[in-house]
C-alpha cells in the first residue's frame, strides 16, 4: 500500500471527484470540452496532488497539499458558474460546497501535523 491511500483526505478527495464526474457527464454536450472538461480535471487533480506529495520531504508535501486546496477552490468556483448556467441546482451546489469546505479545513489540519 503507497502512504496516501490510508490518508482520510486522499480518500475524501476521490469521494468528492467521483461526485464532480457524475455530474460533468449531466453538463450540455457543447459544455464537453470546455466547462465539464474543467471541473473534471481540478477534480481528479486534488487527489492527484495528495499522492504525489506524499512520495516526497514534508515540506514539498506541503506544497503539493496547498496546489491540492487550490484545485478544490477551482471546483467550487466552477460549479458556481455551472449553477448560473442552469446545469447543477443550488441545493447540489451546496451540498458539494460543504464538501469542499471540509476536504480543505482537513487538508489545512493535516498540512499543519506536518509543521508546515
Amino acid at each position: 500500500m503507497f502512504r496516501f491511500e490510508s490518508l482520510e483526505i486522499w480518500q475524501l478527495a476521490i469521494e468528492y471527484a467521483n461526485k464532480l464526474y457524475k455530474i460533468a457527464k449531466k453538463f450540455p454536450k457543447e459544455e464537453l470540452f470546455a466547462l465539464s472538461d474543467q471541473l473534471r480535471r481540478a477534480a481528479v487533480s486534488i487527489s492527484n496532488n495528495i499522492a504525489e506529495g506524499s512520495g516526497g520531504t514534508s515540506k514539498d508535501f506541503a506544497n503539493y497539499l496547498n496546489m491540492a486546496i487550490k484545485s478544490t477552490l477551482e471546483t467550487v468556483n466552477i460549479l458556481y458558474f455551472a449553477k448560473e448556467q442552469e446545469f447543477i441546482k443550488e441545493k447540489q451546489r451546496k451540498e458539494l460546497y460543504n464538501e469542499a469546505e471540509k476536504l480543505i479545513r482537513k487538508t489545512q489540519a493535516f498540512k499543519k501535523a506536518l509543521n508546515f
